[in-house]
């Protein structure tokens, strides 16, 4: 039975007594007191009813509250529960391969684009006859590539112009003494000043990964610049590629050659 019912039969019962027990401008209305007992008894029954109902109804509706409430917690706890991510499995790490290593490039690598040399910013540098090995600035700016060299002296040998110099050691403070015959001179200006400098040019051999070349560097004092080598557009020229995003792209070979022709007399 709805409230709605209820209270519809409470009204009707309250009309019926209104009727019953109301009054006019003349006269009453009598009811017998046993059929208003009853009527009574029957008001206070529908009463209880509706109480009853409206417990039921709100008991109901807590009931339905917490269900929807227990069921939006789980939709939540659902959402935001942590899942881990997928982890992926390491990389493996590549052994460096060394000389004499089963499997090692012994020959060296210097990949090529079109006849040319694929260098980056930095490469191993093997200065053959001292046979030292340095890290080289590739630097297309420059002319003429350029060497570390103190205590530069000129001197003549057979009618022809020579010069002695020592070059460092990598990762020591020794020094290797070389003696070149001069190929020529350079003025060179510097950018931070006015002054001029000359500047005694060889021929130095040297191998850039297995490209194996022999080139003019000038020789100065390089103590107070990162690198001590320095490779210019005398050597790029025609015969490498300069891949600004990479350094070290070459690999010296294991064996490295000795120089042909040291210069020594």
């Amino acid at each position: 039975m709805s409230i709605r019912s209820e209270f519809g039969k409470l009204a009707a019962a309250g009309l019926v007594i209104s009727l019953i027990t109301g009054c006019t401008a003349d006269r009453y209305f009598m009811v017998p007191k046993q059929d208003l007992e009853a009527l009574n008894s029957s008001v206070i029954n529908q009463g209880e009813q509706v109480v009853r109902l409206e417990n039921r109804t709100d008991e109901n509706f807590q009931a339905l509250t917490r269900l929807n409430e227990e069921s939006t917690k789980t939709i939540l706890d659902a959402i935001t529960e942590q899942v881990e991510k997928p982890a992926c499995p390491p990389t493996p790490k590549q052994q460096a391969c060394t000389a004499g290593q089963s499997g090692s490039k012994s020959d060296g690598r210097a990949d090529r684009l079109k006849g040319k040399v694929v260098v980056g910013e930095l490469e191993k540098f093997y200065l053959a006859g001292p046979g030292l090995i340095y890290d080289a600035r590739i630097d297309s700016g420059a002319e003429t590539s350029s060497l570390d060299a103190r205590n530069i002296t000129r001197f003549e040998r057979d009618g022809n112009n020579w010069v002695r110099f020592d070059v460092p050691v990598p990762g020591a403070d020794d020094f290797v003494t070389l003696e070149r015959e001069i190929s020529r001179r350079v003025r060179i200006i510097q950018s931070s000043t006015d002054e001029s400098e000359r500047r005694v040019v060889v021929e130095l051999q040297f191998m850039i990964g297995n490209h194996r070349q022999q080139a003019e560097f000038t020789l100065t004092n390089r103590e107070h610049l990162s690198h001590t080598v320095l490779v210019g557009r005398n050597i790029l020229r025609d015969v490498m590629l300069i891949d600004v995003g990479k350094e070290f792209a070459t690999e010296l070979p294991d064996k490295l050659p000795a120089e042909e022709n040291g210069g020594q007399p």
